[in-house]
């Protein structure tokens, strides 16, 4: 998942490139839309909805087909803020492994042995235990990251001399720190619910089986920036939507979620290969998210970029692309790279990680 706020920067960064100067006598135009995986709720189709009066449980329905909105309680996630540290300084806590600290104080954390110790700013020692999770009032402080509610938690991690930060927070304040990540707070409030609905729902049906955390603080899970992330509009959005969740034939959805559709968003299997298909992450028009910079988009390369960007997928000089399959919507599932040695296959996903598209929903044209 990602921050959408990054697409509108990134775009600046495409129009850079696209308006190059075009290398070789032979040239490149790839023509696309879309940003992201295109899986699940489009954040700009959200948007686009909302502005047109749709209210939030009918916009998460539209984009995961099938399902229904209901209620599931309240459970402590574990995000992971700082990894394999040699130390981990922390402030505004009041206790830690038992121990009463000052919450006007500074505190180190340090692994020894399979012990993490917590000494105050005159090497004192005031705590020890095999993992500390350190509590306050409304939030802890983090050194190079932030303040954040529920618990520091500092635990050994699997190299030695190191320890893992993590962040032992309740989803709803969890969600408080995702929602302004991932879409922006001036955007209507049924965007915004929706966009709660979504990251609550991702949160409960998915997790990364960490050393002791669920999830990263970055766009391999959610994009959570703590308390300094928090706006009053999202926070509402989180407040009012509190228990609400995707479900389909009982269980929570696993509710991905992104930037922008260009126009229909993509069954999860043609876009994350090898998947098992979905009923709820089938591909579905999307006529509202012409809004984003990212809606259409195109790049234009030098046959040497070209080349040189996937050499090592073909054999030769690169002469044609030929797409051999498009899923539920345009984006490429695989395609054939015609080559003066010879042709090779590839995938829809590889030709964008290896060209750095925003989508694989793309057209390609030598002149």
């Amino acid at each position: 998942m990602r921050a959408v706020l990054a697409a509108i920067v990134a775009a600046a960064a495409l129009c850079l490139v696209a308006a190059g100067p075009v290398a070789g006598a032979k040239r490149w135009i790839i023509k696309g839309a879309g940003f992201g995986h295109g899986i699940g709720m489009s954040q700009y189709g959200a948007y686009g909805f909302a502005k047109k009066g749709t209210g939030y449980r009918a916009i998460v329905k539209h984009y995961y087909s099938g399902t229904a909105v209901g209620n599931r309680g309240s459970k402590t996630v574990r995000v992971l803020l700082r990894p394999y540290q040699p130390k981990v300084k922390i402030s505004g806590a009041t206790t830690a492994c038992g121990a009463r600290l000052s919450e006007k104080k500074a505190y180190t954390a340090r692994r020894r042995g399979n012990k993490v110790v917590l000494r105050n700013n005159k090497g004192a020692r005031v705590a020890g235990c095999k993992v500390l999770s350190a509590t306050g009032g409304v939030s802890v402080n983090l050194a190079g990251k932030g303040a954040y509610r529920g618990a520091i938690v500092v635990r050994p991690a699997g190299v030695p001399g190191r320890v893992n930060a993590i962040n032992a927070v309740n989803i709803q304040d969890y969600l408080r720190g995702v929602i302004a990540e991932e879409s922006p707070s001036s955007w209507p409030l049924d965007a915004l619910k929706a966009q709660a609905l979504a990251a609550r729902s991702y949160a409960l049906s998915t997790g990364v089986n960490g050393n002791g955390f669920d999830f990263y603080d970055d766009t391999r899970s959610q994009v959570y920036g703590g308390v300094s992330a928090e706006t009053d509009r999202t926070n509402k959005a989180v407040t009012q939507t509190a228990g609400e969740v995707v479900l389909h034939k009982g269980g929570v959805a696993e509710t991905y979620f992104f930037s922008t559709s260009g126009g229909h968003t993509e069954n999860n299997e043609f876009s994350f290969l090898g998947g098992t298909p979905l009923p709820y992450l089938r591909g579905v028009p999307d006529p509202y998210d012409d809004a984003s910079p990212y809606h259409r988009w195109t790049r234009r390369l030098s046959g040497r970029q070209m080349q040189a960007e996937l050499s090592s997928l073909v054999q030769g000089t690169l002469k044609r692309i030929i797409v051999t399959k498009r899923g539920a919507s345009p984006r490429i599932v695989r395609a054939k790279l015609v080559g003066s040695g010879g042709t090779s296959k590839t995938t829809g996903p590889t030709l964008r990680a290896y060209l750095g598209l925003p989508d694989t929903w793309a057209t390609f044209i030598r002149k």
